[in-house]
């Protein structure tokens, strides 16, 4: 008995070792010896951003403390011009004074109206719950950018050419502008900004060297709505005497190729299109507080570079002879340029970029080059991702360098190109330069300049690639000649996750490089063959993208996005920016108002939903009112199931669930009269629904598939009472498929889900950890490294970057760490922990860094006894579920959880004691 006591000891102290990094676990130390600080003051959700036009910024921190139970009661921000005012305490634009309000998120400035191109420094401190302040934050500043269209004494210029006629002469050689500009700065510069745009794309340099480090900008939008612009310091980059503004632009979005997409749809006929244009402001500030600002206009000279052909698609045609060395840089000869001409099509507001640019955010070496055929080299990246590769060559003038991108090899080693053919355009193959392709392949050319060596990166495309083939070369590369760039809207990493499976940390893996692949600038389907901003695959992984990166801005343009893209009669579109596409229906038009309730909970935005209300409200309307019975007939449901998926029992309750959201952010807004009329539309579907597909007796949705329960299930379209038994129907099925999934795009979230909901956390584990088909653990023992958009291996038509199935990874999170925000959070203020720990699992590590500060949830099973270790952030409170009946026997940190400072007991519910907790750490043993 001793022995096994001392055992038990030993355990308890092991343990404790094993969690605790520092004494800061645990049981914390007297408040009265600690303060509540402020940090991590971010403005408009980013750090010390440098161009923001929100009139009304809204300003947010994080709080520290060591104390159990810290809340803020009160803050004062102070803002200044003159950083050494702040330090002194003093705000020329805004002393809030003392605030009553526990208010850490979403403060919105109300000082003197901001002016435009001026730096504001901030900082704030915090009153804790017995009223005592703490000390100032650290000063943090943000910089406004052009707040008025009148600020902009820059036009917007081209090259004076016009787009062709005809659609074969597209392809032609059409080579992409450079434009550059000479002045003089004739006293020392104290400050630079250069604000600069540029249609589709545009690089930018100031006496030859780039300015900042951002690919692919501006952002996609609906350029007839709004295009992006950025601001630089160029503060460094300028120098007394003669400088040189040099820019080159791109076709991106704004000037594609007309592919025949499909065989049927030319972007060119539903996006706004014109010729390659740019607008730059560069505005300067003298020593002496003189200004001058360096606008484009007719006096920019402009002249035809060496990228010969550019295409998103398609790839870039780039000859290195054509290159001129100095262009951009002072006392080049520009005398053979021609004036730039003034751009008139039609464009929509500049706006400061709101969102992370995109960047390069990692580098991946190759690992191993072939040569399948004579003279004709694969290089393995061994991961597939989307980016670019940069290639370092030697070799004669003029070689011709054929570069072709793919997800797969044949079974002899050659590359597959099919899966990431651009729309499905596979016709005879043709290798001409300056035709239509036969199958439009990713592919890049290079035309060697010669005389030493050269490195070539593509600048106006990316592609989504694992394999490289290398043709034109006399000789094989090496492996150091090739350098894969991952590039991404640069989010910010969030959230961590692994576990005891091995398997389940590599599906993990796949899903954040999915996750990545797809977010340039808009959430797309997938990286190559069609990159669009599809609803269906936003509202089934937003979840998964926000506990993995901090997406609050990228989502918020998301939802703008759909705004900008609606049709006339205010109907939202299958995809945003609108690329044409109209006939997927309610479940991918409604995450313009999902994504808005998302970015409420997680980030605590309400001005999103006060902003787009009006058009979610517009849209959920005109369904209505098309759809008299209640029932919708037409529609994508379940896309990429492995059984039936019909619109009137698949799409209802998509339909249902949008009607309980108009219902909910009605409420927020405190429209009484909406908030009923939405709840008597959600009621009259719901009985439509139950009459016209359920049966009672048996508890089947029809058709009675796994997904067809699930959606039934999780929309809350049942009656209560009816649920059980669709819930056994459910597991029934499953059970019929060996604990295997049938389920698509939306039934697969909800599968997982429900059945951790409903205590059957188990099953789903068991669905998760699957090795065989259809699983995620079936595409890793087929060699995926990213996902699969079908759950069959498919080697011509799916593509193998897509990330619709990557709901799993917010299952990780909240299920398996047990991480989620309470269906009633403010940006997280109330947090729920309760994890599963299913009989496999032995540990698993899981934190998120949500807009209040970190949340973690770590659990680790030892010979029949469980640790958790929680750490839950000042100014919000948890609900923590315990797996374990016996209340006597929880420990928190080695002591009965009745004498634990910050947990109140609550209830037990089915397998769980359940506990509110206050803010701090904690370590529970049961």
């Amino acid at each position: 008995m001793k022995s096994k006591l001392l055992q038990n000891t030993c355990f308890i102290l092991l343990c404790s070792c094993f969690f605790l990094c520092s004494s800061t676990w645990g049981k914390a130390a007297e408040a009265s010896s600690q303060s509540l600080t402020a940090d991590d003051l971010r403005c408009e959700y980013r750090v010390n951003p440098l161009g923001i036009d929100e009139r009304e910024p809204r300003l947010s921190w994080t709080l520290l403390s060591t104390s159990r139970g810290q809340k803020q009661t009160a803050y004062q921000v102070i803002v200044s011009t003159r950083l050494e005012d702040l330090q002194a305490d003093r705000g020329d634009a805004w002393d809030s004074q003392k605030v009553l309000s526990s208010d850490s998120i979403q403060v919105v400035y109300k000082g003197h109206p901001l002016a435009s191109a001026t730096r504001y420094y901030w900082k704030v401190r915090c009153w804790d719950k017995n009223d005592k302040p703490g000390s100032w934050s650290q000063p943090s500043w943000f910089e406004t950018a052009l707040l008025t269209s009148s600020d902009w004494s820059a036009k917007w210029i081209n090259d004076g050419k016009h787009n062709p006629v005809v659609e074969d002469d597209f392809y032609k050689f059409d080579p992409a502008p450079l434009f550059r500009k000479e002045f003089s700065l004739t006293k020392p510069v104290k400050q630079a900004r250069l604000y600069i745009t540029g249609l589709g794309y545009y690089e930018a340099s100031i006496n030859g060297r780039r300015t900042g480090d951002s690919m692919l900008d501006p952002g996609w939008t609906n350029y007839s709505e709004r295009v992006y612009y950025s601001t630089y310091d160029v503060t460094d980059q300028l120098q007394e005497g003669v400088n040189c503004l040099g820019v080159m632009l791109g076709n991106g979005w704004y000037n594609p190729l007309p592919l025949r997409m499909w065989g049927r749809r030319n972007l060119r006929e539903h996006l706004p299109v014109g010729r390659p244009r740019m607008v730059a402001q560069l505005m300067v500030t003298y020593a002496d507080g003189s200004t001058e600002t360096i606008a484009s206009d007719r006096d920019w000279k402009v002249t035809e570079g060496p990228i010969l052909r550019n295409s998103i698609y398609l790839g870039e045609i780039y000859d290195a002879r054509k290159q001129m060395k100095g262009w951009n840089q002072p006392g080049f000869d520009g005398a053979s340029w021609q004036n730039a001409a003034l751009a008139n099509e039609p464009i929509g507001k500049l706006q400061a970029q709101p969102l992370e640019p995109i960047r390069v955010t990692t580098t991946i070496k190759p690992v191993e080059i072939t040569e399948p055929e004579k003279g004709v080299y694969i290089v393995d990246m061994g991961q597939n991702f989307a980016g670019l590769a940069s290639f370092e060559f030697d070799l004669e003038r003029g070689t011709q360098v054929n570069l072709r991108y793919g997800e797969l090899l044949h079974a002899d080693g050659t590359l597959n190109p099919m899966t990431s053919v651009c729309g499905q355009i596979k016709g005879k193959r043709n290798d001409a330069l300056e035709s239509p392709p036969g199958v439009a392949w990713q592919n890049d050319v290079y035309f060697a300049r010669g005389g030493g060596p050269e490195t070539y990166t593509p600048r106006f495309t990316f592609h989504a690639f694992r394999y490289i083939e290398i043709s034109g070369c006399p000789t094989e590369p090496a492996l150091d000649q090739i350098t894969g760039l991952r590039l991404n809207s640069d989010v910010k990493p969030v959230g961590t996750f692994a576990c005891s499976n091995e398997m389940l940390n590599e599906i993990q893996k796949i899903c954040q490089w999915t996750f990545l692949s797809n977010i340039f600038s808009v959430q797309s389907d997938c990286p190559h063959r069609e990159r669009f901003g599809y609803g269906g695959d936003l509202i089934n992984t937003n979840e998964a993208f926000m506990y993995n990166y901090d997406m609050a801005n990228f989502y918020a343009k998301a939802v703008t996005d759909w705004d900008d893209a609606k049709l006339e009669d205010g109907m939202l579109t299958d995809t945003a920016p609108s690329v044409g596409i109209q006939y997927c229906g309610v479940g991918w038009a409604m995450p313009h108002p999902q994504t808005q309730l998302k970015l409420y909970q997680y980030y605590g935005d309400k001005r999103i939903i006060e902003q787009q209300y009006q058009t979610s409200k517009q849209w959920l309307d005109l369904v209505t009112k098309s759809t008299p019975t209640h029932i919708v007939s037409r529609g994508l449901s379940d896309h990429e199931s492995l059984t039936e998926r019909p619109a009137g029992p698949m799409v209802t309750p998509l339909y249902y669930q949008s009607a309980k959201m108009l219902a909910k952010m009605a409420s927020l807004l405190g429209y009484n009269e909406d908030v009923e009329k939405y709840e008597r539309l959600s009621e009259n579907i719901k009985k439509a629904y139950n009459e016209k597909f359920v049966d009672v007796s048996s508890g089947q949705a029809s058709p009675g598939t796994q997904a067809s329960q699930s959606f039934a299930l999780f929309s809350e379209i049942l009656p209560e009472a009816q649920r059980p038994l669709a819930m056994e129907y459910l597991l029934n099925d499953i059970e019929k498929h060996d604990r295997h999934l049938t389920t698509g795009i939306f039934g697969t979230r909800y599968l997982l889900e429900l059945l951790s909901q409903h205590d059957s956390g188990q099953v789903a584990y068991d669905i998760v950890n699957q090795k065989t088909f259809p699983s995620w653990g079936y595409m890793l023992e087929n060699g995926a490294t990213t996902l699969w958009e079908h759950w069959k291996e498919n080697d011509n038509t799916f593509s193998h970057n897509h990330p619709m199935f990557g709901s799993v990874s917010q299952w990780f999170y909240n299920w398996l760490g047990g991480i989620q925000p309470h269906p009633d959070a403010l940006g997280f203020d109330k947090i729920v922990i309760r994890p599963q720990m299913p009989k496999d699992l032995q540990w698993v590590e899981c934190s998120y860094d949500s807009v209040r500060g970190k949340i973690t949830s770590n659990w680790r099973k030892n010979s029949g006894t469980t640790t958790m270790q929680i750490e839950i952030p000042v100014n919000t409170v948890a609900t923590v579920y315990l797996p374990c009946l016996d209340t006597e026997a929880i420990k928190e940190s080695g002591q009965r959880i009745d004498q634990a400072e910050g947990v109140v007991f609550e209830r037990i519910e089915k397998n769980a004691a359940i506990y509110r907790v206050e803010s701090g750490r904690y370590e529970f043993s049961f």
